[in-house]
């Protein structure tokens, strides 16, 4: 029995003891940067996938060019959000804007080119408010559609209806909106 006694003793001290660790790798320093310039094909080096599938795609930037829209609509969508909006822009000059969206339970929206003034003109249309600092309209071509966003405008709005506030869609030849 003091024999079993005096392994397990000896057993448990084992496996109180330290083991020998292994020193950490050495850092992997940089190559010192080379006087030759590499040699590079024309194409920059892409870090992810979604970078080199779009690469491949041939996407082309949106021409940065003056706004020329005139839209005279109203919608309503399939869960009884209703838009009104009478909208002329030329040459990016924003000369008649404006736009009402009621949203079934929340309220409605309503924006006025008398409330506003125009910031800017490219490379997108940008309305501010002329009393809520904060509050800006947006408007700019997207393919053949041109959408007006809204940023920071909740006073221009009954209730939570803000919250619920899309952008509005247009298609630019024929002026239709959705």
């Amino acid at each position: 029995m003091r024999g079993r006694a005096a392994l397990l003793l000896a057993v448990l001290a084992a496996g109180c003891a330290d083991m020998p660790r292994e020193a950490p790798p050495a850092p992997v320093e940089a190559p010192p940067p080379s006087s030759k310039t590499p040699v590079t094909t024309g194409e920059p080096k892409m870090k992810s996938d979604t970078l080199k599938y779009l690469a491949k795609r041939k996407i082309q930037p949106q021409p940065t060019r003056p706004l020329n829209v005139k839209s005279r609509c109203s919608h309503r969508d399939a869960i009884g959000t209703t838009t009104k909006l009478d909208l002329l822009v030329k040459e990016a000059e924003v000369k008649t804007f404006s736009a009402q969206v009621s949203m079934k339970g929340y309220g409605s929206c309503r924006f006025d080119l008398a409330d506003f003034e125009q910031a800017e003109k490219l490379p997108q249309a940008l309305l501010r408010h002329k009393r809520e600092l904060d509050c800006s309209v947006r408007m700019w071509e997207q393919g053949p559609k041109v959408t007006i966003a809204f940023n920071s405008c909740p006073k221009s709005c009954e209730g939570e209806a803000f919250n619920y506030l899309w952008p509005i869609m247009v298609e630019g030849k024929t002026g239709r909106c959705f």
